[in-house]
């Protein structure tokens, strides 16, 4: 039961970026600035999470320890996630809003596999079949069609 409660999870949370995408565009245009579109969504994204972790913290009563492993690590989540959701700004209103889905996905899909596949940060190392190949094609076909048609 657990199972299908996370995955139903992962689908509400790919709904919000597809509303996500659509919003931040419509803010770009109330701006007329695309980058300060995304500075906002970030900022007003970062408080809502610091407020959370704040919480969650006091709540279990832990103690958030601030080295990271690594100290690109702080850095790297923000610098990746700014590149999609300035991306999206600028897309949604080039290429719509399922197009932009559908690319979003391949490229998660693509960049999973060679992740999966290095083993990169830790995560369990899967090997690259033809299955999957043949799913990753399949897929950026379906986003060309989803474009195109």
């Amino acid at each position: 039961m657990a199972g299908v409660l996370w995955s139903l999870l992962g689908v509400l949370a790919g709904a919000f970026v597809a509303i996500q995408a659509p919003v931040n565009a419509q803010l770009a245009r109330g701006l007329g600035m695309p980058v300060a579109a995304a500075a906002i969504s970030f900022l007003v994204g970062a408080i809502v999470l610091g407020a959370i972790a704040l919480l969650v913290a006091r709540a279990e009563g832990v103690a958030v320890d601030w080295r990271a492993p690594a100290p690109w690590l702080f850095i790297a989540g923000g610098c990746l996630g700014a590149f999609y959701v300035t991306s999206s700004v600028l897309l949604v209103p080039r290429i719509g809003t399922a197009a932009l889905m559908a690319f979003l996905v391949a490229g998660q899909l693509l960049a999973g596999m060679l992740v999966d596949r290095a083993g990169y940060l830790g995560v369990a190392v899967r090997e690259i079949s033809m299955g999957r190949i043949v799913g990753a094609m399949l897929l950026l076909a379906g986003a060309m069609m989803i474009r195109i048609y």
